[in-house]
């Protein structure tokens, strides 16, 4: 795999964390015209998965074999990182600023580290856990915890989810990520997603007439009207799609931790799409407490983490599988 550009690589992942910040926004607009959050999610995760079956069919329709083996951790990841964070991010996004949201939802690496030091015995490196302690600084900040800003609770509840769903598609998907390439991954995620979604919310069931209305796109745009059905392909074709696309042209150039690294921005831009647009203002501690979580978030995603000292007999320390906080399934399902 060609790494012969960073420069265009990390042009990719900041412009891809564009798209996913605008969908953020978009998402709002697709909610507020009645598109309720567990049937948006089911037309992404179904919309995602044919325009990507057909991709990867066009390219190299092997990739669609998938083994026994790898079948139950396939339908994890479809669950958890692809139908139940969605659900929950809409969710969360529907009854709170989008920028607090998100920055509950990216909570996650934390919740990682937690995981792999508490239940895989992993030895977490002091850099990991310093930026654990700032992103929860810095979240108190945004929570804004010596007041009552009246956050709603299954709003909150909703962005821890989120992170908790995050954390699972981390882990699942670094270990699929070493035996399946990225773009069949991300396809059978989108695709068991919108299996558990058929099965879950069947389709003679949804009421789907909220898309055939007409919609204003809010804020700034209030005086707008577009075809609630018009949002929706959007978050599909390039809140999803083009998005992920473009995060996995980057990882030919640039590696997987700089792309969830720099992926941090897109909190920041969700934020600031949604002031500009939405008009959601956030205040001047919660602005601080944001940057202060993606500081800390950063610190926790270089710090890595180490596996436990090896017996004698084992390989050394970098001969030991890691976990990775950023694996090559590529950026969070937003």
């Amino acid at each position: 795999m060609s790494r012969q550009n960073p420069a265009r690589g990390v042009a990719y992942v900041i412009l891809a964390a564009v798209f996913f910040s605008v969908n953020a926004s978009m998402s709002k607009v697709a909610l507020e015209a009645g598109v309720e959050p567990s049937v948006l999610a089911a037309l992404r995760s179904t919309g995602a998965a044919v325009v990507l079956l057909v991709a990867v069919a066009a390219i190299a329709p092997g990739r669609l074999r998938i083994g026994l083996r790898e079948l139950p951790f396939l339908v994890a990841l479809g669950v958890a990182g692809g139908a139940l964070v969605q659900w929950l991010y809409f969710m969360a996004i529907d009854r709170l600023p989008v920028g607090i949201a998100l920055l509950l939802e990216f909570t996650a690496p934390a919740m990682v580290a937690l995981f792999s030091w508490s239940v895989l015995r992993q030895r977490i490196r002091r850099q990991t856990w310093l930026g654990i302690g700032v992103a929860l600084i810095g979240l108190a900040l945004v929570a804004q915890v010596w007041t009552d800003i009246g956050l709603d609770a299954v709003g909150v509840l909703a962005g821890f989810g989120a992170a908790a769903c995050l954390a699972s598609y981390y882990l699942v998907g670094s270990r699929l990520s070493g035996d399946r390439d990225s773009l069949s991954l991300t396809f059978w995620m989108f695709a068991f997603a919108a299996l558990f979604w058929a099965v879950a919310q069947p389709w003679w069931t949804v009421d789907l007439a909220p898309l055939g209305r007409e919609t204003s796109l809010l804020g700034a745009f209030d005086s707008v009207s577009v075809p609630a059905w018009s949002t929706v392909l959007w978050i599909i074709v390039f809140g999803t799609v083009v998005a992920y696309g473009l995060n996995l042209a980057a990882l030919r150039h640039i590696s997987p931790t700089a792309c969830g690294v720099i992926g941090m921005s897109e909190p920041v831009g969700s934020a600031v799409v949604a002031w500009v647009w939405l008009e959601q203002s956030l205040s001047a501690p919660q602005v601080v407490g944001g940057l202060v979580v993606l500081a800390g978030i950063a610190l926790a995603e270089t710090g890595g983490t180490a596996a436990a000292s090896p017996p004698p007999d084992s390989p050394a320390e970098d001969d030991v599988d890691r976990v990775p906080l950023s694996p090559e399934a590529a950026a969070a399902p937003h």
